[in-house]
């Protein structure tokens, strides 16, 4: 069993990374085997067959829940996180993953975002998208008792979906 939190801030270590982590962890209730901070792959990203990209595309392949967490810029997820996703390949790079979108904002105008923007790329790559999104306040999320909620309402699935 392997879990892992894929980040696409383009701060390093940012709140995102943070997030994705309480939450992976909640709802699998060990800690994180792999994070994917996708800043940390820099200029990789803009093309194809970086080592460093296809070593962070196979640690998510074989991975068997993920967190992919992006903050809320200009209403959607990341370019940073989406030129990570454009690394999978279309229907089947993610299959076989339970996928959990995560997004921070500093509002709730956006809190549909992690359901209507993100997941539909992840079920687009072939990951099991069967938990809904979450979206947080980024400058509440440490202490919103939504993510614990969350984490005590999805445990259960999440451990189902991954064989657990």
């Amino acid at each position: 069993m392997k879990t892992t939190v894929v980040a696409g801030n383009p701060k390093p270590a940012s709140r995102t990374l943070d997030a994705g982590r309480m939450l992976a962890e909640a709802l699998m209730s060990r800690p994180v085997d792999n994070v994917v901070d996708v800043v940390e792959l820099g200029p990789g990203l803009l093309g194809w067959g970086d080592e460093a990209v296809a070593a962070a595309v196979r640690t998510v392949q074989e991975s068997n829940l993920v967190v992919f967490a992006s903050p809320t810029f200009k209403a959607t997820y990341t370019g940073m996180l989406k030129l990570f996703l454009d690394q999978f390949a279309g229907g089947t790079g993610l299959q076989g993953v339970v996928a959990v979108p995560l997004m921070l904002g500093a509002g709730p105008a956006h809190a549909l975002a992690p359901d209507v923007l993100l997941k539909p790329v992840l079920s687009e790559l072939g990951a099991t998208c069967a938990l809904p999104g979450l979206y947080l306040i980024d400058a509440t999320y440490a202490d919103d008792p939504k993510l614990r909620e969350y984490a005590d309402r999805w445990a259960p699935t999440a451990a189902a979906l991954t064989g657990l």
